[in-house]
């Protein structure tokens, strides 16, 4: 959709006949801080609302890397539990967002995810992804857990998954790993590849009566209406370990210098 990105990065919208792309993108390696997860949501819940649009295919920008999740420097700032809270709510609101999505999500990995990103993958309801797009949940390394996200991705994978991904947190999971898990539905060698089998899923979809669609995606999802609530009991959890001291002494190294 881009071929260039600015310092504060981008999400943005484009409908093709009944498609819908999402492309979020940022220059470290597509992270998202909170400007643009809320930007993230009101684009999904916009192509929920259009009555043109029957599908949404969710991408980032370039050719590397599919998404690093939050905002580390972010992350590093906060100072207090109201602050904890906010921050790991960024992600609950998109895994809602894209649940509550009307339109089935198509989610196009190109490379690697880390942490929320896994959760984003996790929350389509089928993903198309290279060889090159392994995962990894890396939050224990730093004192915390993917808590927000453990719903989504347990759903996708069963506890067994997400306790290997969550457990063994510092290496990455080959994309056939996580193919072989549910995680990710078909896996190419080849972007070309991927972006025929998306088109041409794209164009049977757009066929397909909206209706149907919009009860099959009821269906896949019932049973999850409860995340309402959980994901943001799962944010407040995590915004207070994240002001533990073992964790703080974790993230110490990583904070860059004031200007």
């Amino acid at each position: 959709m881009k071929n260039s990105i600015s310092e504060r990065g981008h999400v943005l919208s484009h409908r093709q006949e009944a498609v819908m792309t999402i492309e979020f993108g940022h220059p470290a390696h597509n992270s998202l801080p909170a400007y643009l997860l809320d930007e993230l949501v009101q684009a999904i819940d916009q192509a929920s609302k259009d009555d043109q649009v029957k599908v949404v295919v969710m991408r980032s920008f370039g050719e590397r890397s599919f998404c690093a999740g939050a905002s580390f420097q972010e992350l590093i700032a906060i100072e207090n539990q109201t602050q904890g809270k906010a921050f790991f709510s960024g992600f609950a609101r998109v895994i809602n967002a894209m649940r509550r999505c009307e339109k089935l999500i198509i989610a196009r990995v190109q490379g690697k995810a880390v942490g929320g990103g896994v959760g984003i993958i996790a929350a389509a309801d089928y993903t198309l992804a290279m060889e090159t797009a392994g995962v990894k949940l890396s939050e224990l390394t730093i004192g915390i857990g993917p808590f927000v996200i453990a719903p989504a991705i347990e759903r996708k994978i069963g506890i067994a998954g997400l306790s290997a991904l969550s457990i063994d947190a510092q290496g990455f999971r080959s994309a056939r790993w996580a193919e072989s898990k549910g995680l990710y539905t078909q896996v190419f060698d080849s972007v070309k590849a991927m972006d025929k089998s998306l088109a041409d899923l794209c164009q049977d979809l757009s066929q397909y009566n909206i209706e149907a669609m919009r009860a099959l995606k009821s269906v896949l999802w019932e049973g999850t209406e409860h995340w309402d609530e959980l994901l943001f009991e799962r944010a407040a959890m995590s915004g207070r370990l994240v002001l533990s001291p073992e964790t703080k002494s974790q993230l110490a190294p990583y904070k860059q210098p004031k200007p």
